[in-house]
């Protein structure tokens, strides 16, 4: 199943998803409104090889927590994005067994050539 998991009250997700293809075929997991399970995480953290690659250092709580001066853990950042859905980079994409995270331009041009192909 090819998914997406966007939050719903993030500009940057609403554009990205306004112009994904019509026919993307896309399951759609507000992580807000339904926080990701540990077993979704886990899947992520099979797909992506490290829970630090999911984790968004942009997220405001990251820096009023003043994690950036802490020496975070895989089992950390794993804690963290279960937690609070905010340290969650995002969108991830899991695509034909293939994970996206991030909304780089890169990154969005790889999601879209992954959907044309699907």
């Amino acid at each position: 199943m090819n998914k997406i998991y966007y939050l719903a009250s993030c500009d940057t997700c609403r554009k990205i998803i306004k112009s994904l293809p019509q026919n993307h075929n896309l399951t759609f997991h507000d992580i807000k409104q339904n926080p990701i399970t540990t077993e979704e995480l886990e899947e992520m953290y099979l797909l992506s090889g490290s829970y630090e690659a999911l984790f968004s250092k942009k997220a405001q709580l990251y820096k009023s927590m003043d994690l950036k001066n802490k020496s975070l853990t895989e089992a950390d950042f794993k804690k963290h994005i279960l937690e609070h859905y905010t340290f969650l980079s995002r969108p991830v994409f899991i695509i034909d067994g293939k994970i996206y995270i991030g909304n780089t331009q890169q990154n969005m041009l790889q999601v879209m050539k992954a959907l044309s192909n699907v």
